[in-house]
Parts: structure tokens; sequence; C-alpha cells
């Protein structure tokens, strides 16, 4: 049965605004790309104009005047949002108008011995604070990553061990404070994949798994373009993965004798130090992370030795991971693997051709420990544009 005219407009609204989307497009641009005819187009444009979701940005530089020389784009301001990256040592925020342009953005610790309620104060503050800056009087979308399981059925932040209680409060606050915005949260390893695949390493991957090294350790897969969460939110949990190696077994009230004992931060400096590798203090980084990066860029014996000791480790979660889901490219992301760069994940690679018959690319994460707050920018702005623009398909 063909679509009635109405359900018509729609679709070639929202598909109007996808493109527009990636940029400004001129009427004659978007004939091209939707293959829709004129007068259509005229319609569509004027359509969305009036209802204040695109406008005149400017001109194509083409040589003759008239309407298709004028370039369309959405309106940005239309909605505001905000993204939150939550760790255990602090908050840090950006506020974004609709297009993901970043008006403003701050960051402030949060100590392990401050209270739950100073502690959501502070949050929710900056919160306030950055929209303030940003000139924003009404944030639309709060997208929120943070460590922990996210409860598939709910999508609220589940209690976890070892997390301060703040966590899993913070929703309630900033929704109570901010009544008018939608709050969402998701794992930051998830968010992290989202963004390496957008913006990063992981561009040209369907399929593929981001292992984050980082102050904690986690793994997020992705699997025929669909992020997988699992039964309880646990999908990735790679930290609690049992391996040779630790001296021990991991607990169901921690991972001190899993996967993360072999290359969470504290192992990650502790394997250092047997080597010799010393560096200066990272204020905004794991000292993890400035260890790899010193070891990187120095020459020597020692630093090599570091280097094909923490790839063993590495290799022997990436193993295991390959051999359950075979997903052809493994991402070494956060701040661990951001500094380790290629030289890393090469070192990575080849212990893994020399332990897997299954091919597995290893590549290192270009976002390092901002891309859960680019991934979690993401999650908002697609939030608020499928409000505002309609779903993606029809």
């Amino acid at each position: 049965m063909p679509a009635s005219p109405s359900t018509a407009r729609a679709i070639n609204d929202r598909l109007a605004l996808r493109l527009l989307q990636e940029g400004p497009l001129t009427a004659g641009q978007l004939k091209e790309r939707t293959g829709l005819s004129r007068p259509t187009v005229a319609d569509l444009v004027e359509r969305l104009t009036v209802s204040g979701l695109i406008s005149v940005v400017g001109e194509s530089g083409e040589q003759r005047r008239g309407p298709n020389a004028r370039l369309y784009g959405i309106v940005a301001d239309l909605a505001h949002l905000a993204a939150l990256d939550v760790r255990t040592e602090g908050v840090a925020v950006v506020v974004s108008d609709l297009l993901g342009e970043v008006l403003a953005e701050a960051s402030v610790p949060i100590g392990g011995d401050t209270d739950t309620g100073p502690a959501l104060e502070q949050a929710v503050a900056l919160v306030e604070r950055v929209a303030k800056e940003a000139g924003v009087d009404r944030l639309h979308t709060v997208g929120i990553g943070a460590p922990g399981l996210i409860a598939p059925a709910t999508g609220e932040l589940r209690d976890s061990t070892g997390l301060p209680e703040w966590h899993r409060r913070l929703v309630a606050a900033l929704q109570e404070r901010l009544p008018d915005a939608r709050v969402l949260v998701e794992n930051e390893t998830n968010l992290a994949a989202l963004a390496e695949q957008r913006d990063g390493a992981a561009r040209d991957r369907d399929t593929f798994v981001l292992l984050w090294l980082g102050r904690g350790t986690g793994a997020a897969v992705v699997l025929d373009g669909v992020l997988r969460r699992g039964a309880s939110g646990g999908t990735g949990e790679i930290g609690f993965l049992p391996v040779p190696g630790t001296g021990g077994l991991p607990s169901a009230t921690g991972c001190d004798g899993g996967f993360h004992a072999l290359v969470g931060s504290e192992a990650i400096a502790d394997l250092a130090a047997e080597h010799g590798i010393l560096a200066a203090p990272a204020a905004r980084e794991p000292r993890a992370a400035a260890l790899v990066a010193e070891a990187v860029c120095a020459s020597g014996a020692a630093a090599d030795r570091f280097l094909d000791a923490l790839a063993g480790r590495i290799a022997v979660g990436v193993a295991s991971v390959a051999a359950v889901l075979d997903p052809g490219c493994v991402v070494l992301g956060g701040e661990v693997g951001q500094a380790g760069g290629e030289v890393l994940a090469a070192r990575v690679a080849g212990r893994i051709r020399a332990m897997s018959p299954l091919p597995t690319e290893v590549r290192a994460g270009r976002l390092g420990g901002a891309a859960v707050l680019r991934g979690a920018l993401l999650t908002a702005r697609e939030s608020a544009q499928r409000e505002l623009f309609g779903p993606g398909e029809p």
C-alpha cells in the first residue's frame, strides 16, 4: 500500500534532516542526495524552515543567485545538551548545542573521602555552572558515562562494589535539579566504544571489541553494528576474567585475582617499577599512562622489556576475547591504550598471532580518556535529535 501524503512528507523530512546533521546543504544538494523532485524538496525546505528546525546559514558560493544557492542547516540552538564523565575521583562536564559544538566545559575532583551529599552537590553544581557559562538556560538532554553496570531493563546504574554511593544517586539528583531535562546513563566503556567507532580507531568496523585500559579495566562489544550489553548489563566486565599469572581468582565482590590484576593502573605501575621505568606524576591521567608513554618515547633494553611484558599481559585478555567472540579487531582504548599507541598495539598483535589461529587486528585507540565524554555527548545528541526530528527510520 502506498504511503499517505502525510506519511510521505514525514519520511522525506526525516531523510533531509539526517543529511543536514552532517552539515549545511543547498536545496539543489538535497535534491541530488535524496533523489526527490525539485518541487518536493522546495516544499520540505519551506516546511522545515517554518517549523524552526532549519534555517539559512549562508550561501554555497555558486555563481547564480536564488533558492539553490542558499545553504540550509539545522538550528543549532534548538536544544542544548550536557555530557558527564563520572569517575571515582571526580567528574567532567561539557555543554554543547544540538549539533555537538562544545560551548563550555569544566571538571572538578571529588575525593574518595567526600560524603555522598557534598559529592552530589559538587557534581550537580558543576553541571549548572558549565551550563551558565555556556549561556544556556535549559538543558534538553544530559548524557552520563559512569563505571559499573547499567541495568538493561531500566537503564539505571546498578549498585557495584567499590564505587561511591554518589554515583548511583547522581541521576536522581540531576533529574530533581533539572526537571525538564532527559537524563541518560551508560557504562563508560560502552560510550568509549561508540566514540571510537564514530570518530576514532574503529570508524570502518561494524564488529570490534574495545579493551579499556585506564585506571580500571573493561571491554565493550560491538557486533554487527550493535552494542551488546548482556542479560544483566555485564558484557565486557573483563576485569573479572580468570587468567594465569595473578596468583588467585576473582570473586563476586572484587576482581583482584582477575585480568584487572594484570593490566589495571596499579599493576602497570608496579610492572614499570620492576623494569626501572619512571615518569613525572600525571595530573589528569592515570600514572600508568604516563609510564607507558615514557617507555614508548625512550630507547633501550629496559623500555623494550617493559613494553614486551605489558603486551604479553594484554594479549592474555585479547586472546580470550578473540576465542569467544572472534571480533577480528580489538581497539586498545583508554589513557593507557592511547599512550601506548601503535608501538604497544603492534607488540600485542604479535603476541596474538602466536597465541590464536583467529586473525585479530589490534589497533591503538585515538581518543584516550576523552572517549567517554565524547560518547556521552554523542548519545545525548542522538537522543535529542530523535525526539525533535522523529525516528531515523519510517
